[in-house]
């Protein structure tokens, strides 16, 4: 059974990877490149230096090859500051990206830089929203984004567009104040779906029904930091004694404490329910990793 669940896992990680690679590599090719607007992070950056080597220096350099170049740098920051899976992941991620981004054709399909600046803008959410979801990245200015959301506790979609504001006065610059405010559109839209997609700052209760409450909370102690509560329960149906197991988690640990639970107790029953608010000892990322490596000393 773990080996059915880790290789479903696998799979779906690689096919998110492999969405995400094709979504941003056609915000970029047919929406934001062909009407000069600047997509966010190191696509961003990229497309600025492209630019900038043509213009000065007459030199040809595509976009896919510079962002590959800077996320090597960021990716050793990665494995360092986030996580191995993290870091392997988001690297394969955005180099699949760099490379589609050789290989597609540069199209237009819209003559209206509105329409580019939030098609693009919402198929670059897209592509970056799903894999933070599920625990990895694109790569590039997402894994700043997420060292930083670690230290302040700002949403993922906010420090996007903190980080971007100067893309914006860049673009300004270069190409004209119009296609900056059409970028700025653009990012906008970007991280408003990031922030719906990936809403790791949100808190949820969750009431797990098990009749085997030892081994779920086993198995729990050993991925999250999280504190249970157990309320012996008995099923009306068959009248078998069991429990119901409350805990309290971030948005971000979903997806493992459902991974636990249904590796444990394949039958247990979940409820999640949004928590508005809490009070008390409830340790945040930072906190959690600080207490791991206390644990392992």
């Amino acid at each position: 059974m773990q080996a059915l669940i880790d290789r479903k896992d696998f799979t779906i990680k690689c096919a998110l990877i492999v969405g995400s690679a094709i979504i941003s590599a056609i915000a970029l090719n047919f929406f934001l490149i062909p009407g000069n607007i600047f997509s966010a992070g190191i696509n961003g950056v990229s497309q600025i230096l492209s630019i900038l080597a043509l213009k000065w220096f007459h030199v040809r350099i595509n976009t896919g090859w510079l962002i590959l170049i800077f996320n090597i740098p960021i990716g050793l920051l990665g494995w360092l500051k986030i996580g191995r899976g993290f870091t392997v992941y988001s690297f394969i991620t955005s180099f699949l990206t760099s490379i589609l981004a050789v290989i597609l054709p540069v199209q237009t399909l819209s003559h209206n830089p509105l329409l580019s600046a939030l098609f693009g803008g919402i198929l670059t959410g897209v592509g970056v929203a799903y894999p933070l979801k599920y625990g990895f990245s694109t790569g590039g200015m997402d894994i700043i984004a997420v060292i930083l959301e670690k230290t302040t506790g700002k949403t993922i979609g906010t420090l996007m567009i903190a980080i971007n504001l100067v893309i914006v006065l860049i673009a300004g610059t270069l190409v004209g104040w119009e296609n900056a405010m059409y970028t700025i559109i653009s990012l906008y839209g970007m991280s408003r779906v990031v922030d719906a997609i990936h809403t790791r700052h949100q808190k949820l209760t969750a009431f797990i029904v098990t009749t085997e409450p030892d081994d779920v909370i086993d198995g729990l102690k050993k991925t999250l930091i999280r504190g249970v509560t157990i309320l012996p329960a008995q099923g009306a149906y068959k009248r078998r004694p069991g429990a119901v197991l409350m805990v309290v988690i971030s948005r971000y640990e979903l997806y493992e404490l459902e991974h636990v639970v249904k590796t444990v107790d394949p039958g247990s029953f979940v409820n999640l329910v949004s928590t508005v608010d809490i009070e008390g000892n409830f340790y945040d990322e930072t906190e959690q990793l600080k207490f791991k490596q206390g644990q392992s000393e």
